[in-house]
């Protein structure tokens, strides 16, 4: 018997080779990405733009004049949802998912706002805030007095703007023609200061009714609001009447507060010429804040 050192190396030629394994490496699962399928995406986006809306930003157009001069017929406008608080009416069509106004805020005087108009609290419409709660309101010789101070209000220049398909004169007496040859209208305008400093522009269009209103105090809960276009604006001088007057309007009817211009067209556009619709552009107006 040969003793062979134990650390040795051995013949080569005796060794047998180790055997390989001939089957392929265990495949790597691949992560499939699932993808959703088209309604599953229209139900998301309709979720995500249904969120923004409710929210954060919402479109408005503006279908009058009643806030000339500073909103035209035709200008469309984003709207913050959040400076008042949200309701059932900030949700898509008023769904009644919301018992009460929720993360509450107190309006200004100043702010420019959307809200349900009262009484049927079904049609948007857009005015400024002038009174809030506590204050006494009153009109007296088409001058705003606020708890008994008249409001100051200086003449200035007047208010021109061209005459358009969806803009016209309210009485023949206000039609001009510009040197240009273009038709417009000119309307007395006047600069108001409330309290506080917010100061805006306002048309005056001659004695009308409204020019002499009874003090009206402003009760908890509810805003006074009036359109910048004093004889041509139903505001909370009026009563609230279905598509007339709207009263003193409650803090939960508010939507939101106009915050700028996106969109301005004379109404001249037609959507089967898409040219048209940027000869009809107002574009001096988009950008425009509050």
């Amino acid at each position: 018997m040969t003793d062979t050192p134990e650390n040795a190396p051995q013949n080569p030629a005796n060794m047998t080779p180790p055997v390989e394994d001939a089957s392929p490496p265990p495949a790597k699962k691949k992560k499939e990405r699932k993808e959703d399928s088209f309604p599953v995406f229209v139900i998301k986006l309709v979720l995500i733009v249904a969120f923004f809306r409710s929210f954060v930003f919402s479109p408005f157009n503006i279908p009058s004049e009643s806030m000339l001069p500073r909103l035209e017929n035709g200008d469309y406008l984003l709207a913050a949802k959040w400076p008042y608080g949200y309701s059932s009416y900030s949700l898509p069509f008023s769904i009644p998912l919301l018992p009460s106004r929720i993360f509450a805020g107190q309006p200004n005087r100043g702010d420019v706002v959307i809200f349900k108009a009262p009484p049927g609290n079904d049609v948007d419409y857009i005015k400024r805030v002038i009174g809030v709660p506590g204050d006494t309101v009153q009109m007296i010789g088409g001058q705003l007095h606020l708890n008994g101070a008249p409001v100051p209000k200086v003449k200035i220049a007047d208010f021109v703007i061209n005459m358009s398909a969806n803009t016209s004169c309210i009485a023949p007496e206000f039609e001009a023609v510009e040197p240009n040859g273009m038709q417009s209208c000119h309307y007395p305008q006047y600069r108001e200061t409330l309290p506080g400093g917010k100061t805006y522009n306002v048309l005056d269009l001659g004695y009308r009714p409204q020019d002499d209103t009874p003090p009206v105090v402003v009760p908890a809960g509810h805003v006074f609001l009036m359109g910048d276009n004093r004889d041509n604006s139903m505001d909370s001088r009026f009563p609230a009447v279905e598509g007339g007057g709207i009263g003193l309007v409650p803090q939960d009817n508010l939507i939101g507060r106009a915050t700028i211009v996106m969109w301005s067209t004379d109404g001249s556009a037609n959507w089967f010429l898409p040219w048209t619709w940027f000869s009809a552009l107002r574009a001096n107006r988009i950008g425009g804040t509050f």
